[in-house]
Parts: C-alpha cells; sequence; structure tokens
C-alpha cells in the first residue's frame, strides 16, 4: 500500500508538466509556438517528451507500475476479507471489563438467546459460546475500502484502454463550409495507439452561423463576450454548438474550442488575374478581437505576393497613426496591408506555418516605413497595389468556428468508476466496524462489552442502547 500511494503521488507530479506546457494531443499549434519562442531549448524539452507527457515513457511506466501494485495490494486483502467474511465471530474475551465499552445488569429469562436475537435483528453477525454472545458489524466498512481500490484499478484501466483507442481531431470551419468526418478533412489529427481509421461513424457538419453576444448591460463587463452559439446543420439534424455544452456526433463530441474573423478577400495580379479568393482565417490578437492574417500569393505574375495584414472589427486610429480595434464585433471594420514580393519559399518542399510570413528576404513594397503606405480597405472596397501587382478587393466578412471532434470510449467507465469509488469511500469512512459480547455470569448479573477498529465516539451509546433492547426483549430480574 505504501508503494501505491507513493506511486499515485508520483504520477500526480508527473502530470504537472502536461498542465504547465502545451500537448501536441490537445493544442498542437500552442506547441508550434513554444517552438517559434524557444527555438534552443524546445528540442531538448521535446526529448524528454515534455510535449507529449501522457503517452510518454516515463509516464506510462508510472502509470503501470501503480496498476501493478494496486492490483498486488488489493487481491490478496480480498481474499482476507472473503473469508473474514465466512468466519464465526471471535471467541469472547475472558476478561470484558477492559473493554472500552462495559456494564453489567441484573436481568431475569434466557438472556443469551434474547441477546442473541436483538444482535441479529440488528444487523450483526452473531453466535452463542457457552454462556456468552459473540457478535461482529461492519464488515462494510472493509467492503467498501477495497471496492474504492479496485474502483481506482478500473479508472487505470479505462483511462488506459480509452487513450489507446481514442483520437482528437481539430478543424476549422469557416461559415458555409462543410466538414466531413475523414482524415482528409481535419486540419490536425491525434490518434491513440490503437486507434483504427475505421473507426471513424461518417457524418458531415456545415457551418451556417456563427455569433457572439456580449454583454451590453453592465457598464464594467461592456463588450465582454458571454456567450458563443454555431448554428450548424448536420447529416444528422441542425443543431447548435456552445461552449461546455458539445454536440454528440455519431462516435464522437463536437467541441466548440475557438473563433474568429475570417474576411473574404480577393486578389489580382499585375495581368488581371485572380491569384488569391476567398475567406481567409485571422488569429485574435487581443480582447477586441484585432485579428492577424497572412496572405501568400505564389501564382502570381509577374511576382510573388506576400502580406501581413490586420482587420480591426470596430477600428480608431491612434494619434500614432496605427490602428486599434475598441469593440470586438465588426461596427467598422478596417484591414490593413503590408506587401511584400520575392521568393515565399513555398515550391522547395518544406511545411510552412500558413500564420507566419518570413520577410527577411523578401522586398517590402508597401507598409508604414517602406516605399508606399499600408494599404486601407473596408468592406467592398478595392486598392491597387503598388508598381503594378496588381489589386486587392475586401469582398466581405465572415466568421470561422475552431471545432474539435473527440473519441473517448473510456471516458463513460472513468465517471462511473469515480462515481463509484467516492459512494465505497463514503463506506468505508462512515460504517463503523464494531465487536459486542453478552455474558451470562452466576447470580443472574450479565455483562455486556463493546470495542470498536478505531474511534468511535457512539460506541458506549451503541450499546446502552442494545441492551435496552435485550432488557425489554427478556424483562429485569
Amino acid at each position: 500500500m505504501r508503494t501505491a500511494l507513493f506511486l499515485l503521488l508520483l504520477l500526480a507530479v508527473a502530470a504537472v508538466p502536461g498542465s504547465v506546457y502545451p500537448q501536441r494531443s490537445a493544442d498542437p499549434n500552442g506547441v508550434r509556438v513554444f517552438f517559434e519562442n524557444n527555438p534552443d531549448l524546445a528540442p531538448i524539452m521535446d526529448s524528454f517528451q515534455l510535449f507529449d507527457v501522457y503517452t510518454s515513457v516515463w509516464f506510462s511506466s508510472i502509470y503501470l507500475l501503480l496498476f501493478i501494485s494496486l492490483v498486488g495490494c488489493v487481491l490478496p486483502r480480498t481474499k482476507v476479507h472473503f473469508e473474514a467474511m465466512r468466519e464465526k465471530p471471535v471467541q469472547t474475551p475472558k476478561n470484558l471489563e477492559r473493554m472500552p465499552a462495559h456494564l453489567t445488569k441484573e436481568l431475569d429469562g434466557d438472556v443469551i438467546t434474547g441477546a442473541l436475537a436483538v444482535l441479529r435483528a440488528s444487523g450483526y453477525k452473531a453466535e452463542i459460546q457457552g454462556n456468552s454472545v459473540s457478535a461482529e458489524k461492519g464488515y462494510l466498512r472493509e467492503t467498501g475500502n477495497l471496492v474504492f481500490h479496485l474502483s481506482l484499478i478500473g479508472v487505470l484501466i479505462a483511462v488506459g484502454v480509452g487513450g489507446a483507442l481514442s483520437y482528437s481531431g481539430q478543424r476549422v470551419l469557416v461559415e458555409g463550409e462543410t466538414f466531413v468526418n475523414n482524415l482528409a478533412s481535419y486540419d490536425s489529427f491525434s490518434p491513440g495507439p490503437f486507434f483504427d481509421e475505421t473507426t471513424l461513424e461518417p457524418f458531415s457538419v456545415t457551418l451556417e452561423n456563427f455569433d457572439v453576444v456580449y454583454d451590453l448591460k453592465n457598464p464594467a463587463n461592456l463588450g465582454q463576450p458571454i456567450d458563443f452559439i454555431a448554428d450548424v446543420s448536420t447529416s444528422f439534424g441542425d443543431a447548435q454548438i456552445k461552449v461546455n455544452y458539445p454536440l454528440e456526433a455519431p462516435g464522437s463530441n463536437l467541441y466548440l474550442t475557438g473563433n474568429g474573423f475570417a474576411p473574404v478577400i480577393t486578389v489580382f495580379d499585375g495581368e488581371g488575374n485572380i491569384a488569391y479568393s476567398g475567406p481567409t482565417i485571422y488569429l485574435a490578437q487581443d480582447g477586441n478581437m484585432t485579428s492577424l492574417g497572412v496572405i501568400k500569393v505564389p501564382d502570381a505574375l509577374p511576382k510573388q505576393i506576400g502580406m501581413i495584414s490586420f482587420f480591426y472589427p470596430t477600428a480608431q486610429q491612434l494619434d500614432s497613426g496605427a490602428y486599434t480595434s475598441i469593440y470586438p464585433d465588426p461596427i467598422d471594420p478596417l484591414l490593413t496591408m503590408n506587401v511584400y514580393t520575392g521568393d515565399l519559399g513555398l515550391d522547395a518542399g518544406i511545411p510552412r506555418n500558413v500564420f507566419a510570413l518570413d520577410v527577411a528576404s523578401l522586398e517590402t513594397v508597401a507598409s508604414r516605413d517602406g516605399p508606399n503606405p499600408t494599404l486601407e480597405l473596408r468592406v467592398g472596397e478595392s486598392v491597387a497595389l503598388p508598381d503594378g501587382l496588381g489589386s486587392v478587393r475586401f469582398d466581405g466578412l465572415l466568421r470561422y468556428a475552431s471545432l474539435d471532434v473527440a473519441y473517448n470510449p473510456g471516458g463513460i467507465w472513468v465517471l462511473f468508476f469515480a462515481l463509484l469509488s467516492l459512494f465505497s469511500l463514503g463506506l468505508s469512512l462512515l460504517v463503523p466496524r464494531r465487536r459486542v459480547w453478552v455474558r451470562a455470569l452466576d447470580g443472574g448479573t450479565i455483562e455486556f462489552a463493546a470495542l470498536a477498529r478505531g474511534d468511535d465516539p457512539r460506541l458506549d451509546e451503541v450499546l446502552r442502547e442494545l441492551v435496552n433492547k435485550i432488557e425489554s426483549k427478556v424483562g429485569t430480574k
């Protein structure tokens, strides 16, 4: 048991890095950002599997050792407890006066037979031993203790099996887009070690509308979001997804994990061709939804074009000339764009971050400190790119929702065993374990005694209640 407790504490300590550092299974973008911000430290941490804590070799080793230790602790105790329940009550001690609860009474009649009946009616396992009755009660306490530990083993098994068969996938949906539950449709996907692609249940989800409800009544909380609502149409019916209210889909649950704006942008190159068109995901940078987006146009002619763009839902210009958003809802939306030309590095076959643009080797065409001012567009406006590079048009504004599709068959069993452990723990703490003896002495004197395992402040009271019941049954002398 000491080993099991030590390993349980060690498991809790080992789980701390999983809460401190982003995990690939839950936050792959967070891991990417950590690598970008800590290029020297991150590879060292990754070698110790600190970004995959819950599937790491060292965490799994502690987990398995805890499982083995608990099994080795509980099974022998279960056997001993089962045998103890079948055994007869203990032999009546010779000296009952040494018991913590003790008293004598002068009673008449067949006290021993009457005491046996009263004790059994009170839930005691009782037996006549010569001129005495020995009785025991409270085996449910040890049963609860054993069930509690068996429940912990059940939790470990459910977590292990559920994690092995589980999967978690992320997908960003812009209003009007459809997601189909297959591997090709996910933006990122984290399967368990025993995941089978054939377990993916077929269904589709279309984001019809995304709405954010803001607090407009409380001056101290003005403009703070109080609800996020994703209206979706699915292959199994229309529904809504909210924070903490996932959508139950066939074989999985859909959780709402993020949202933002997706301006619809069209870029024409220098020859008048459409080189880029569609909604672009912008990442929020502050509470007022000032958002950053990157547009890469590798097929533009005569030169490749890259843009670092900011979106301001409710734009206000500062004294410095820069813009900021003063409210998160799009009351006066504005796009600003810094434009660059040169080799975007997309033809080398090396994966690139779609939300970042390396401008070190690019030529600045338009920016606050560049040869041309930053481009500014409002919905419906079109602006020519400098140097005959083409033009860009702000066609409209959509919202997007980040969805997490998760499946874990062990979840319901974890809940079951967790509730069972709480219930059994209550039994082990609240049910008292007691032994009671009744002995007939010479001259009609009856001796009563009781003993409890552990502290039992009600022991004297319980003994007096039993004596009163026996007295009322057989009568006084």
